[in-house]
């Protein structure tokens, strides 16, 4: 279609870096191959983010691989922003040199 779109992401692997070498592998594939990708961005991020750690989760068990990752991610469609994340990752838009808070950091003491 003619609609610009553009990716971005950052995993921070916790106990090793499998998990997060196997999300930045794989994520953007599940995100681009949902069928929501097209009508409903922030739905298809959020079901691929799943699907990765379902998938993960799957070669962990596996492998007994024993790693986990933080990450969040961003999917730009024309002017909109949507964005991602899970664990402790956080992300910061800066629109004409301010800080836009886009996300309440994930903490053991919010509810």
């Amino acid at each position: 279609d003619d609609v610009d779109r553009a990716y971005f992401a950052v995993f921070d692997g916790h106990g090793g870096v499998d998990a997060a070498n196997y999300s930045a592998t794989h994520l953007h594939v599940n995100v681009g191959l949902h069928e929501e990708v097209i009508k409903n961005p922030a739905e298809a991020l959020k079901c691929s983010f799943r699907r990765t750690d379902e998938m993960f989760l799957f070669k962990a068990k596996r492998e007994k691989l024993r790693s986990g990752t933080t990450g969040v991610s961003a999917l730009i469609v024309g002017n909109k922003l949507h964005v991602a994340w899970l664990g402790d990752s956080q992300v910061m838009l800066v629109q004409q040199g301010k800080a836009v808070t886009l996300m309440e950091p994930h903490k053991p003491e919010r509810e």
